[in-house]
């Protein structure tokens, strides 16, 4: 593919993630194609934030990581969230400017999954376990393809996202003494105390 090096996670995102795999790349190319059409820089702040598609329980849900890497839009810092509609998708919202949600193309993944990286997964084996250049095999494949061989690219101008205000208000649990911030403290018997100890 053109330009390779700019959709190519740094050595320090394989270090993050933990392991060598073909997913995380994958994430991490989305995150940078949505930076692009957005025109945006990665997310120093809290402003940018990526709404997953994934579940749970299925592998490819590394992509995260890679998501995270390119754009900054961390769980972290509360910019990345899950929608567990078990979609290789992700939509990317940022004020002012319209929503991009990118996936992964069916044509993509029934190519992708002949790879045999993912003989060995449905093994059993984890991606540690699975030799480098088999593994590299399958990374390498994806980048001799062009952005829109892989995903599919579309604005999403109704999309209706709203994101939580931040509040450092807090109170404290009236049973375990513990600290509890604003949004998450219940009322029981006239008290404030944390979900834990109100048994709700």
């Amino acid at each position: 593919m053109k330009n390779k090096k700019n959709y190519y996670p740094p050595k320090w995102a394989f270090d993050f993630h933990g392991h060598l795999c073909p997913f995380m790349p994958l994430g991490y190319r989305m995150g940078i194609i949505a930076l692009e059409k957005m025109g945006l820089e990665r997310e120093k702040d809290h402003t940018l934030h990526v709404i997953c598609s994934l579940g749970e329980a299925h592998p490819q849900t590394c992509m995260m990581d890679g998501i995270q890497v390119a754009t900054g839009a961390t769980y972290g810092k509360l910019l990345m969230e899950k929608t567990f509609y078990g979609k290789l998708a992700a939509t990317f919202w940022y004020p002012q400017k319209t929503p991009l949600r990118l996936s992964l193309k069916p044509s993509f993944l029934d190519q992708f999954g002949t790879q045999e990286f993912f003989s060995h997964r449905k093994k059993g084996l984890e991606p540690s376990q699975i030799a480098v250049e088999v593994t590299m095999k399958a990374v390498d494949w994806s980048y001799s393809l062009e952005n829109e061989e892989i995903f599919d690219i579309k604005e999403i101008k109704d999309f209706a996202y709203q994101p939580k205000k931040g509040s450092f208000n807090k109170g404290k649990c009236s049973i375990c003494g513990e600290y509890v911030f604003e949004r998450y403290l219940r009322i029981k018997e006239g008290k404030p105390v944390c979900i834990p100890c109100s048994k709700y």
